[in-house]
């Protein structure tokens, strides 16, 4: 168990430092306002406007970086921060929600995917580690076929369907961040500057995503090497 302990306390360190650069980089960009004086959540409904999207409602939510578009009932959920203010951290991320809006809207292949994985994902998730390490106490990994190693297996199967929803949302968030910096430019709302500290804070929020990939694919192939291992 000491290589598990290991593994999560790199993904947990990785994480970490990847979380504390982008609260850095929001506060930093939290202090350019914008020249055009518009609020996040001004931002927004401008953005879904010129999409020609109208049955999307633009709300206020409460938190810190609690950001998110939800397809059921067609809201883009912004914190309170965001929804009310006027700088570029406030712009990149309202345009990124709006930029989930667009793809909901345009039918986007792998935001359907992640929405049938949704649940999917809920339900597995909780049972996953639990059925490796029961198969594993069962005997597994004695390399006899029974039940423990089929209880084993299928606990890998559940963290699979978890590694596959975070592959599958890094194409989503890395389009959203596009359709968003790419708003923001062609219609000219923001400055040169208030351009990069957008793009930048975007990056680093792309960033988790890919760390929380990587470190559920670690997880499933630590667990499979332990259940796989053993077997002639």
């Amino acid at each position: 168990m000491m290589g598990f302990y290991i593994l999560i306390g790199i993904i947990s360190l990785v994480s970490m430092l990847v979380s504390n650069q982008l609260k850095s980089k929001f506060k930093k960009y939290s202090q350019v306002q914008l020249r055009n004086g518009m609020s996040g959540a001004e931002i927004a409904e401008k953005m879904l406007a010129d999409n020609g999207i109208f049955d999307v409602k633009v709300i206020s939510t409460p938190g810190r970086l609690t950001d998110h578009y939800n397809p059921k009932d067609k809201t883009v959920n912004l914190s309170e921060a965001v929804y009310n203010q006027r700088n570029a951290a406030a712009a990149a991320v309202a345009a990124h929600e709006v930029g989930h809006a667009v793809q909901h809207a345009k039918a986007y292949s792998y935001l359907t995917m992640r929405s049938q994985l949704v649940p999917i994902v809920s339900v597995t998730s909780k049972f996953s580690q639990w059925l490796v390490i029961g198969g594993l106490i069962l005997g597994a990994a004695s390399g006899a076929a029974g039940i423990g190693f089929y209880i084993a297996i299928s606990g890998l199967v559940c963290m699979g369907f978890a590694t596959l929803f975070s592959f599958v949302t890094l194409p989503v968030e890395y389009d959203a961040s596009n359709r968003a910096l790419a708003w923001l430019k062609n219609k000219n709302m923001v400055s040169r500057e208030e351009y990069a500290g957008s793009k930048d804070a975007l990056k680093w929020a792309a960033r988790t995503y890919l760390v929380a990939a990587l470190g559920s694919l670690a997880m499933l192939l630590y667990w499979g090497l332990q259940v796989l291992g053993g077997r002639d």
